[in-house]
């Protein structure tokens, strides 16, 4: 498959990408360890270009696999925002990732460390028959002060259950909400019923209100039981997308904190499902899949 260049984009040489997908969240992986990778300036437009649905090849952004800069980490990841923005973390992609360094050859380790703008993320392949089924990713330790999240307010307190009051369209709103960071900022808003929610309207209003300096992460959640919950999701940099890995387990940590669930729950989203679970030591670990899409040849001329 090969696809030309949208509008505006600068020619240059053609690049080899391989499509692939979390639950239906799709990015395209530049592989920066079998080769070069455009220069930093060039990377932004690169996203927005490839991630184009009709004049690009589309996908929900841009992750370039490369070669460690920190001691300890066997790879690096960094992701791009369908927008060209750069993002810190991505649950779903690193999930990928892991999956596409195995199969490649660059490891035979099933478990190993991998640089993101989030810190050293730890994923571990579940293998059968040698082949990738699933991959569980340690996440981290979440992080809800306003100042690590950011969120405005005062920094060394905890955003949960605050109002936020929200302008859509005209209309003014005040939602009660959990927001927290898994290496990216995420607001939580529990709902009756996430089929009601005008995600087009509230979404960006949501992503780009004055409360969240970095943009923010939405999700509108339904508890459905203890253990499990349903989720739409507003992504920063792509809008609504069918999965968000970091956005799962923030809304398990919100769950869990407000008493609504206990700290394993399973997070359906539009896409499917994760296994996500707050252990004790305070790390979130999330469990799912990692498919292949397609490899193609996006040529800029």
């Amino acid at each position: 498959m090969t696809a030309g260049r949208p509008p505006g984009r600068a020619a240059g040489r053609p690049l080899r990408l391989t499509k692939m997908h979390g639950l239906g969240n799709n990015y395209l992986f530049l592989d920066g360890l079998s080769g070069p990778v455009p220069p930093d300036q060039e990377l932004p437009a690169l996203a927005r270009a490839v991630s184009d649905r009709n004049f690009g090849i589309g996908s929900d952004g841009l992750i370039l696999v490369l070669p460690p800069r920190e001691a300890g980490a066997q790879f690096r990841m960094r992701i791009f925002n369908a927008d060209g923005s750069e993002g810190e973390m991505c649950g779903n992609g690193i999930r990928c990732l892991a999956r596409l360094v195995y199969d490649r050859g660059y490891t035979r380790a099933e478990e190993f460390t991998v640089e993101t703008g989030a810190g050293p993320i730890r994923p571990r392949l579940h293998l059968e028959n040698g082949e990738v089924v699933a991959v569980t990713v340690d996440m981290g330790v979440p992080r809800l002060e306003r100042g690590a999240i950011p969120m405005a307010g005062p920094a060394g307190e905890r955003a949960v259950e605050v109002p936020l009051e929200v302008e859509a369209a005209g209309e003014r709103r005040t939602f009660t909400v959990t927001a927290l960071s898994m290496g990216n900022p995420h607001c939580v808003v529990f709902v009756d019923d996430v089929a009601a929610v005008d995600l087009a309207r509230l979404g960006p209003a949501f992503e780009h209100h004055p409360a969240f300096p970095q943009r923010v992460n939405t999700h509108f959640t339904q508890v459905l039981s203890p253990q499990r919950v349903r989720v739409r999701v507003w992504e920063r940099g792509s809008g609504p997308t069918l999965a968000c890995g970091t956005g799962a387990c923030a809304v398990a940590v919100a769950g869990a904190v407000t008493g609504r669930t206990g700290r394993r729950v399973t997070v359906e989203l539009p896409g499917g499902a994760l296994d996500i679970r707050w252990d004790e030591d305070g790390h979130v670990y999330m469990t799912g899949p990692a498919a292949y899409i397609a490899d193609v040849t996006y040529d800029p001329r």
